[in-house]
């Protein structure tokens, strides 16, 4: 959807206001006081590669998760990347194509607040695809409105469930791990499935800031514009 600007680079260096996508997302972790970064590289990885090195790692910690011979998917690339990830401390995972300026502290303290397992960043926002969350903030199920389709299978909805959209961004506890091991037989596979199945045995939590904030995903050339336009002319 991003072509041509994908013909000769990954989508993770594609520009917003003259700055690449990544390198928005690593200084927005980096403000946050991250100092520890894992990239996952599949498309062009040679080239994320290059960019981090020319960058001096921006002054951090920053490891290279490579998936250029197999691209594993959200959730086999979490568990390839789980060497740099174990120990007691929070994950923050943010996709690349997504430019937002709420406060990850915030969703930081409600995910060790909540004891939970995972926090997702959840929205009330046009989409077919949704999260049942109950009126305890917790994730029940999923849905397409388009096709009908509920998981898990069986789940029936609440009236006081609330349909969210996902954004792209979610805090993980390495307790998650072994779990995330057991799931699937193959290297490759979507995160989404494994929080829907796990729902109920594991502490999902959803996350809406209380502030109004900006939240642009970069899948489109006009998305790039409207975010040129509304988020980074305000930087």
């Amino acid at each position: 959807r991003l072509r041509p600007l994908t013909n000769d680079r990954p989508k993770a260096l594609v520009e917003v206001g003259g700055v690449a996508m990544l390198e928005h997302v690593i200084k927005r972790l980096i403000n946050h006081g991250i100092d520890e970064i894992v990239i996952n590289t599949h498309h062009f990885g040679d080239k994320i590669i290059e960019f981090v090195k020319t960058k001096n790692n921006f002054g951090i910690t920053i490891h290279i998760s490579d998936e250029r011979d197999l691209l594993l998917d959200t959730g086999g690339g979490i568990l390839k990347a789980r060497k740099w990830l174990d120990g007691n401390e929070p994950i923050i995972i943010h996709n690349a194509d997504i430019l937002t300026d709420f406060d990850l502290h915030k969703m930081v303290k409600q995910h060790v607040d909540n004891n939970a397992d995972v926090t997702l960043l959840v929205a009330d926002r046009k989409t077919s695809r949704y999260f049942y969350i109950n009126k305890s903030n917790q994730l029940k199920g999923w849905t397409n409105i388009s096709t009908g389709e509920v998981k898990p299978l069986g789940y029936i909805a609440q009236e006081s469930d609330k349909l969210l959209a996902f954004g792209g961004v979610h805090i993980v506890s390495p307790s998650i791990f072994d779990v995330l091991d057991r799931y699937s037989s193959e290297p490759k596979f979507s995160i989404t499935p494994f929080y829907i199945d796990k729902c109920n045995e594991l502490k999902i939590m959803g996350y809406t800031p209380a502030e109004k904030y900006q939240w642009h995903d970069i899948g489109k050339i006009d998305s790039i514009k409207v975010a040129e336009e509304q988020f980074i002319s305000k930087l």
